[in-house]
């Protein structure tokens, strides 16, 4: 290819702005971000809640291995 057939490129004219692509609702991008927010905070929630049981049930394996009897918690009465 020559340079005399490759395109030229279209510059703005000074003082003008270029023409911008059509601009996105912003309705739109809060509803994603929401959305995605509520997601992180699911995800945050299961993995805190497993994090607490699978830390109980270690304890009560340390416990049951060495060797004692009394394991279960016992919680006062109210």
């Amino acid at each position: 290819m020559s340079k005399s057939e490759s395109k030229p490129e279209s510059k703005p004219e000074p003082g003008k702005k270029p023409k911008s692509l059509a601009k996105p609702q912003s309705g739109d991008n809060r509803r994603g971000a929401i959305a995605g927010l509520i997601i992180a905070l699911v995800i945050l929630g299961v993995g805190w809640w497993l994090a607490r049981d699978l830390t109980a049930a270690s304890k009560m394996q340390d416990c049951l291995m060495s060797g004692r009897t009394n394991c279960n918690v016992i919680e006062p009465a109210r």
